[in-house]
């Protein structure tokens, strides 16, 4: 029998809210790419050993800060109404997902986009990744290959992809070709 993680410190799930608040808000504020750790530590009212030590770095604090985005899709997913969720056809179910996931994707794209690149193959690493690979590759089932393929098609929805096209795309052209992409799958 497994024994439960040890609950957190009442003074360490405060400076964690805190924390994860002021990135929040300053992210929205000035952009990921503007904010420093410093200025993340001041206006959470912690110090910058607290941040550091708990965090690691600002890709450390985007994951954390995406976690509960992310649950909230997995939800969806697992117990949500169709076409999301179950009771759907696959092709349907993961057409549902890739529209889902873009949507999650451009609203968070910056923090995405920095928990993915943080180091070398940090994308694959992240709990995440795993849920919507194993997600798509359960849909994907009756491909040749569904694990390939649900890789295949998580590639094109990697937050850096994403952003490099974007400009030159725009969004409806993006959603357009992962639509058709998806389509080839059914």
């Amino acid at each position: 029998m497994r024994t439960p993680p040890p609950k957190e410190r009442a003074d360490a799930a405060r400076n964690r809210t805190a924390v994860l608040d002021a990135a929040a808000r300053l992210f929205a504020e000035h952009g990921v790419a503007a904010v420093s750790m410093d200025q993340i530590a001041t206006a959470a009212g912690v110090g910058k050993g607290t941040l550091f030590r708990r965090f690691g770095d600002k890709s450390g604090l985007a994951v954390a800060l995406l976690d509960t985005r992310e649950q909230t899709l997995q939800e969806a997913i697992l117990h949500g109404p169709p076409p999301l969720g179950p009771g759907a056809p696959a092709a349907e179910r993961l057409a549902a997902f890739v529209d889902a996931y873009l949507d999650y994707l451009l609203e968070h794209l910056d923090l995405v986009r920095m928990s993915e690149t943080a180091s070398p193959g940090a994308r694959y690493r992240i709990g995440a990744y795993r849920f919507w690979h194993r997600h798509a590759a359960i849909l994907l089932d009756g491909v040749p290959d569904p694990d390939h393929a649900a890789h295949a098609l998580l590639a094109a929805l990697a937050a850096e992809h994403v952003a490099a096209l974007l400009p030159e795309l725009g969004e409806a052209r993006i959603r357009g070709g992962l639509r058709r992409l998806t389509a080839r799958y059914s």
